[in-house]
């Protein structure tokens, strides 16, 4: 087969499917034109789509009629003046978005130099190019992009409905909009439409402008529930917002991630926001955040992938180690105000329903919600006569309901001893504890309304954190409970080999074992941090995850999964009572604790009840 030369018209063409794959990518890097050139405003217009017609306006530093005529060849670039690809400091810089737009479509441009008296215009329809001719148009560029891909027909095919088309151009706007807060944005869909889109430009401190881009893009909960990142380290930054694990989504399509300012979808960076949220969040949720990480230029290779959405690293481990370093310290920033509040859908699950009517015949009185209300006269929605007197003993009752939540030895009656007043919710974030419910919930009350506590949870993350900073602040191990009566585990030949050749490390941890026979272990040691542990479920499970760890050189690799489990078998478990003095000491606890709202696993370890919340479900405003 002989060898011969492509024409030029088929060589855009096929570049054009490399850079141009749907309209939202034309949209990209004609978007990307227009930041690079200093807009401070940027209008897109499209109809059907994208396919019809794409229009981009903005009011930067404009082309002049050489500058045109050189914009629509293919490497011509104005974004590499030393023609050092280590030195790239813009969004494009391949040269190759306006030729590649122009093989596919019809694509006109219009542009007024700043300072300039006149406008000049250029067209290209299928790879043609046209002259340069005069034109009116005040200072910037306008784009008009029409028929795209109406010169290869088969590309037309795999364009989805227009208005998922619209969708991934609506994504598009919203990346690069979230990346410029100093630049207003607008996007009108449909001919004559309304704007789907408008993003006013920001003024003022960037923190808050850029929170307040955030917001507008992402919805007020996000601004609600995020919490700053600011981190630096050889030569690199890192800021944005995350938002806390109880703001969480079932898919990572809320990760927003800029590298010098260029949106990215990057594994290593994926993989470091896993690593930082990897004990705060359940395995299939997903945090919301927004990161720009800025570093020089020879620290990263922008050139990897055509649409320039992939990035390389040439110390990917530092750029790791800062992110989740970054995220853990912002995180643990907010201190205990990282568990969700009752609103919303939850509060609708809370209110309760409407109750029958009161039966005639069974002479019994049955509530009914609605009606009267607090200022209406009568006794209410359903009742003809007043209710039943309430009935004796109902007040001794309620105090003998509450005895165990008292100190030991002081039962609690109408005239209990008040020498030493309980403490004022108001003093402390978590409250102050006045009931458990079913023995596994502590209830506690706040200035600002109802905190209920898993007390499993909330346990298991204490333990969790000084196991962790235990094991991490020195090289010693850590301390160790010898067991009254040694415990034998059967766990199985196979498991008790992986246990026994784990001995000395996890002796580390606080552990003690020893052969005990074909297919068991003697537990002698367990660490202190625990208490009372199940000790049986405790090897057992660490042996399940030793079996999956077998290749780990060493269980530091994986301290976190380890820790985990041992905090598991070693906290308070549902079903316990707890004193008044125990609930209240796990309170203060969580408030000093990083991270403790969520358990090892991720769950939430409480939530809060606001008086408004309470308000509302009955009904009060």
């Amino acid at each position: 087969m002989t060898i011969r030369r492509l024409p030029e018209t088929l060589i855009n063409q096929i570049a054009a499917g490399e850079v141009v794959e749907r309209p939202a990518a034309a949209v990209k890097e004609l978007v990307e034109n227009a930041i690079d050139a200093g807009a401070t405003r940027i209008d897109v217009l499209v109809r059907d789509g994208g396919r019809t017609a794409i229009t981009i306006i903005d009011d930067g530093s404009g082309m002049s009629a050489a500058d045109l005529a050189l914009a629509v060849e293919r490497h011509a670039t104005s974004k590499l003046p030393d023609g050092d690809l280590e030195a790239v400091a813009t969004l494009g810089f391949r040269g190759e978005a306006l030729p590649s737009i122009g093989a596919v479509s019809r694509l006109t441009l219009t542009s007024r130099q700043r300072g300039a008296d006149s406008a000049w215009a250029i067209t290209v329809e299928g790879g043609a190019v046209g002259a340069v001719v005069p034109a009116a148009h005040p200072q910037g560029t306008r784009v008009e992009v029409r028929d795209l891909f109406y010169a290869v027909p088969a590309r037309l095919k795999f364009l989805k409905a227009p208005r998922t088309e619209q969708d991934h151009i609506e994504d598009v706007l919203q990346r690069l909009a979230m990346a410029h807060p100093e630049i207003a944005f607008s996007f009108t869909a449909g001919e004559g439409g309304k704007a789907a889109l408008r993003y006013a430009a920001g003024q003022g401190d960037l923190l808050d402008v850029r929170l307040g881009r955030l917001a507008a893009v992402l919805g007020r909960d996000f601004g609600d529930s995020a919490v700053a990142v600011n981190g630096a380290r050889d030569g690199m930054s890192l800021t944005g917002f995350v938002g806390l694990p109880t703001f969480n989504r079932p898919t990572s399509r809320e990760q927003y991630l800029y590298v010098n300012g260029r949106p990215v979808r990057d594994k290593l960076l994926f993989g470091a926001v896993r690593g930082a949220y990897g004990d705060l969040m359940p395995r299939d949720r997903h945090p919301a955040l927004v990161l720009f990480l800025e570093l020089p230029g020879c620290e990263v290779d922008v050139n990897v992938h055509p649409a320039k959405t992939e990035v390389r690293f040439r110390d990917g481990q530092s750029v790791r180690g800062l992110m989740v370093g970054a995220i853990r310290q912002a995180l643990a920033g907010a201190g205990p105000a990282v568990a969700p509040s009752v609103s919303g859908a939850a509060l609708d699950v809370l209110a309760p329903r409407p109750a029958p009517t009161p039966s005639t015949t069974s002479g019994g009185y049955r509530p009914s919600y609605g009606g009267g209300g607090y200022g209406g006269g009568g006794y209410g929605a359903g009742y003809s006569q007043p209710p039943p007197p309430v009935p004796r003993g109902l007040a001794e009752s309620s105090f003998a309901w509450q005895a165990p939540l008292t100190p030991a030895g002081r039962p609690m009656t109408p005239e209990a001893d008040t020498a030493q007043p309980p403490p004022e919710p108001a003093a402390f974030p978590l409250g102050v504890a006045r009931a458990q419910l079913h023995n596994t919930y502590i209830v506690a009350e706040t200035a600002e309304g109802v905190v209920l506590v898993d007390q499993h949870a909330a346990h298991e993350r204490l333990v969790y954190e000084k196991l962790k900073t235990a094991l991490l602040d020195g090289a010693r191990a850590l301390p160790a409970q010898g067991l009254l009566m040694p415990e034998v585990v059967e766990v199985g030949d196979g498991a008790a080999r992986r246990l026994l050749a784990r001995a000395d490390e996890l002796s580390r941890l606080g552990l003690g074992l020893e052969s005990f026979g074909v297919g068991a272990v003697l537990v002698r040691e367990v660490p202190a941090l625990l208490g009372q542990a199940d000790v049986k479920a405790l090897v057992r499970d660490l042996a399940d995850q030793l079996a999956e760890l077998d290749d780990a050189p060493a269980l530091r690799d994986r301290l976190d999964e380890v820790c985990a489990s041992i905090a598991c078998h070693g906290s308070v478990r549902a079903g316990r009572v707890l004193s008044a003095e125990e609930m209240n000491a796990l309170l203060r606890q969580m408030e000093q604790m990083p991270h403790s709202g969520q358990c090892s696993h991720g769950r939430p370890t409480y939530v809060e009840l606001r008086k408004a919340d309470l308000e509302r479900l009955f009904e009060r405003r």
